[in-house]
């Protein structure tokens, strides 16, 4: 950990002590020295630019959800401390929604969602971020769909022709960070199989998950075994079958006492010209992005959890369709 300070013992210890130091000590000062002046943030609602923001936007949401606590599931991460390191770090998060905020009045109710934050660190800071929140689960959660929710934004935010657009790679800056990874076999598997079913050949399905695979989908979806994966990924591809798929990072790895396991950020870009999760076709120019862990086992894929935000989909509809 040659750069980093000598009280982490490895790259997971450091993204999972930060993150424990910084919402549930409070210490959110400490952002000043754990982010760069000029981070880049890339989330599907926006790109924000400095940590000043990244402060700002904790503290808000702490006044929100003051208990937030949040639970590191897995840290796959790539690269080395001279060159920097890119970690995938997957996120459970519980919180009650006990203050108002930029989801509305105080409800008093309890949520429950996962985030899956990339981020690049060299010499003890973060100098590069995407940050993929299931913001779907989150509004379900306190009572509201995702698509009613997108529309409150817009309204709350000045209209179509004032509000915060969503990311999209028009907007994008050049980081830190231009790696893609690492080429660890596990990671190509994974990658393989998106590309699959991407190209529409979901055929791959019951040969490379398991039986028994449990999966983790967008708006807190807990499923299990083949119809469940056939049809997340068939409705999301049919929704924009002519966008162009892209896997813009992957990450493969083998640790003790892990099961070889792989990290994707995806995208999808292109119009919303099919029937499927997000309903009659408008044209709409959307971008989605798309963060997604999974576990292998001696009978295949076992475990994935996949996060997109829904809202922010939405959100991309609904300034085309008004």
């Amino acid at each position: 950990m040659k750069g980093f300070d000598q009280k982490w013992k490895d790259f997971p210890d450091f993204i999972l002590g930060i993150t424990k130091e910084i919402w549930e000590h409070r210490n959110i000062a400490s952002l000043d020295h754990y982010y760069s002046k000029n981070i880049p943030v890339r989330s599907p609602g926006s790109l924000v630019i400095g940590n000043k923001d990244v402060i700002g936007a904790t503290m808000a949401t702490l006044a929100e959800f003051p208990d937030r606590k949040l639970f590191g599931e897995d840290v796959i991460w790539s690269g080395n401390p001279e060159i920097g390191m890119l970690s995938s770090h997957r996120i459970y998060t519980t919180a009650t929604h006990l203050g108002d905020g930029v989801y509305g009045n105080a409800t008093g109710k309890q949520l429950k969602y996962r985030v899956i934050a990339d981020c690049h660190a060299k010499n003890n800071q973060i100098d590069d971020e995407w940050l993929v929140r299931d913001q779907g689960a989150i509004v379900l959660q306190l009572g509201l769909k995702p698509e009613d929710y997108a529309r409150r934004v817009i309204e709350r935010e000045g209209g179509s022709e004032n509000c915060i657009m969503p990311f999209s790679p028009r907007m994008d800056v050049t980081g830190p960070y231009t790696g893609k990874g690492n080429d660890n076999k596990w990671g190509e598997k994974y990658a393989n199989i998106l590309q699959k079913m991407m190209e529409s050949n979901f055929s791959i399905v019951p040969k490379a998950y398991d039986r028994a695979c449990q999966l983790e989908y967008p708006n807190g979806k807990s499923e299990i075994n083949h119809n469940a994966v056939d049809d997340f990924w068939m409705s999301l591809r049919s929704s924009f079958p002519s966008a162009k798929f892209s896997i813009d990072h992957q990450i493969g790895r083998e640790d003790p006492l892990m099961p070889p396991r792989a990290a994707i950020r995806f995208s999808l870009y292109g119009k919303h010209d099919g029937w499927g999760r997000f309903g009659k076709p408008t044209g709409a120019t959307v971008y989605v992005m798309g963060s997604a862990h999974a576990e292998f086992g001696p009978w295949g894929l076992r475990r994935e959890f996949v996060v997109f935000d829904e809202t922010a989909i939405w959100k991309q509809i609904i300034l085309k369709t008004g």
